[in-house]
C-alpha cells in the first residue's frame, strides 16, 4: 500500500513543488486549499489527475479531524500560510490565526487521531528578525520584527511543545528565502526575472526596484521541499535550518538575468530611492550544517542556475502570449 501524505496550501510554489516530488516516488498526495475550484487553476492537467484536493478553512478544527480520519496520512506538511514579502504587516490578527493558531489545530487533531503520523511544519526565516548574529543556525535567539515572524515563532514553539510533552514525530523547516519559476509577480526575484524576459522581447523598457544592494540567501524551492521530506524520513524528529549559506545582492540576480538574455541590466534599471527600506544589523542567511550532517542534504541548483531557470520560464509564458 502507497503512502499518503497530505499537504495544506498546495496551491502555492512550495505545494506544487512538493506534490510532484512525492508523487515521483509513487506517495498518494492530498492537498488543501481554502478554495479548491481556484486551486486546482495552478495545476498542470497532469498534475490535477493525480491529486485529491480538499476544501478547507484553517479555521475550522472539525474539517482537520475529517481529513485525517477520512484519508489516514502517514506524512503531514503544512506549507498554509498568510504571505511573507509586502504582506507581513498586513492583518496581523488573520496572520496570528493563520500562521500560528492553526499549526495547534493541526497537531492538536494528528494527537487525537493518530499519534504516528510525522508533522513537517513550514517555518521562516523571519523569525529572527533582526538577527543577533550572522549566520543564523537553530541556535539563534529569535527575535521577529513582523506579525508574519512572529506568529511563526509561535507555531514553531507548539511544534517542539507537542514533539516533547506528547512523543509526536513534529519538525519545523526554518526555511530561508526560495525561488521558482512559479514564485509570484510581487515578490522581487519574479519581478527582475519577468522584466528581463518582458524587455528581451520588447514588451517593456525598464524595471524600478528598490536597493540593488540589498542581501538574500536565495535557494531553489526544489531543493527546499526535498529537505522537508527528508526530515520525515529521519528516525528522530528535529528543527532544521534550511539555506544555502551564500548571500546574494539584488543588483546580482539582476546582473545574471539580463545577461542571460543578452541584455546590460544597467540599461534598464532603476533605483527608486522611496522603496529604499533600512539593512538588517546582521545579514539573515542560514548555515545549514545541522541538516547536512543529521540528514544527508545539501542545495544542488545552483544561484545562477535558479536565476536562468526563473528567466528562461517567463520567456516562454510571455512567448506563448505573444503567439495567440
Amino acid at each position: 500500500m502507497c503512502q499518503t501524505a497530505l499537504i495544506t496550501g498546495i496551491s502555492g510554489q512550495d505545494g506544487i513543488y512538493l506534490a510532484e516530488f512525492l508523487l515521483a516516488r509513487g506517495y498518494r498526495v492530498i492537498g488543501t486549499a481554502r478554495h479548491a475550484d481556484c486551486a486546482r487553476l495552478q495545476f498542470s492537467s497532469a498534475l490535477i489527475g493525480q491529486l485529491i484536493v480538499e476544501e478547507w478553512d484553517l479555521l475550522d478544527q472539525a474539517k482537520i479531524f475529517n481529513l485525517l480520519a477520512c484519508h489516514r496520512p502517514g506524512e503531514v506538511y503544512n506549507l498554509a500560510a498568510y504571505s511573507s514579502g509586502t504582506g507581513m504587516y498586513d492583518n496581523p490578527a488573520d496572520i496570528g490565526e493563520i500562521n500560528g493558531l492553526a499549526v495547534t489545530r493541526i497537531l492538536e487533531a494528528i494527537r487525537q487521531t493518530d499519534k504516528n503520523i510525522r508533522f513537517c511544519q513550514a517555518s521562516s526565516r523571519e523569525i529572527f528578525g533582526e538577527a543577533i548574529e550572522s549566520p543564523q543556525t537553530e541556535n539563534t535567539f529569535a527575535n521577529p520584527r513582523s506579525p508574519y515572524g512572529a506568529a511563526k515563532l509561535y507555531a514553531d514553539a507548539m511544534v517542539r511543545i507537542y514533539r516533547q510533552r506528547y512523543g509526536l514525530f513534529t519538525c519545523s523547516a526554518i526555511l530561508f528565502n526560495h525561488e521558482s519559476p512559479r514564485r509570484r509577480q510581487e515578490f522581487v526575484t519574479r519581478k527582475i526575472a519577468h522584466a528581463a524576459a518582458s524587455i528581451k522581447l520588447g514588451l517593456s523598457d525598464e524595471l524600478r526596484l528598490g536597493s540593488l544592494d540589498a542581501q538574500r540567501d536565495w535557494g531553489s524551492v526544489g531543493d527546499y521541499v526535498r529537505a522537508m521530506w527528508m526530515m520525515l524520513q529521519h528516525t528522530q524528529p528535529d528543527d532544521y535550518i534550511v539555506a544555502t549559506g551564500e548571500m546574494h545582492t539584488v543588483r546580482e540576480f539582476c546582473e545574471i538575468a539580463f545577461r542571460h538574455v543578452g541584455l546590460d541590466y544597467r540599461d534598464y534599471v532603476r533605483e527608486d530611492k522611496d522603496a529604499i527600506r533600512p539593512n538588517e544589523p546582521f545579514p539573515l542567511v542560514g548555515c545549514a550544517d545541522k541538516a547536512k550532517n543529521v540528514l544527508g542534504w545539501s542545495p544542488q541548483i545552483e544561484f545562477e542556475q535558479l536565476v536562468g531557470m526563473m528567466v528562461d520560464a517567463d520567456l516562454t509564458l510571455l512567448g506563448a502570449s505573444l503567439k495567440q
